[in-house]
């Protein structure tokens, strides 16, 4: 008499088919999520740049907002100057355009000059690779408004008031 213990190549088969059936249902929404993820993320960095120019205009009022987001950082051991204010994180204050990034964006903090003192300031964020790390542009501007839009492969991150004014205003 023939053992029937184990499985057939057959029952192999169409397991393996389930699970490759399941994978291709499921990747695409694990992908989403990682961009999503990295938006919202980016999101909140923004908004911790915005706080950190607020205060870093507030603690040197001779020299306004900060001319690049460099100097709203700081390497640690980090002592508060106008070239390093300590005000957000190194990983941040680094993550420009041709840096590692951070969570799949780059960043870029510009002062505006006006009567020689930064009067305003654009913060830019674009991910890294487009439809990969992200999908939308961010900036914002003195007036503390989030505005973002879908971007392109290749973006950098906006530096200027009048693209950053162009955006559609976050909801």
């Amino acid at each position: 008499m023939r053992s029937t213990k184990g499985f057939s190549l057959l029952e192999l088969l169409i397991v393996v088919a389930i699970i490759l059936i399941i994978a291709a249902i499921a990747i695409p929404n694990l992908l989403e999520s990682k961009i999503a993820a990295n938006e919202a993320s980016a999101v909140g960095s923004l908004r911790a740049v915005t706080t950190a120019e607020i205060t870093y205009y507030n603690a040197y009022p001779t020299v306004g907002y900060a001319s690049l987001i460099a100097n709203l950082g700081g390497t640690l051991p980090c002592t508060a100057s106008s070239a390093g204010a300590c005000l957000i994180d190194e990983a941040l204050s680094a993550a420009t355009p041709g840096s590692a990034g951070r969570n799949g964006y780059y960043f870029q903090a510009t002062g505006i000059t006006t009567s020689g003192l930064n009067a305003n300031y654009v913060i830019g964020a674009a991910p890294m690779q487009m439809h990969q790390t992200g999908n939308h542009d961010y900036c914002s501007m003195a007036d503390g408004v989030l505005r973002s839009q879908m971007g392109n492969p290749g973006d950098v991150p906006v530096t200027q008031l009048a693209p950053c004014f162009a955006f559609p205003v976050q909801q």
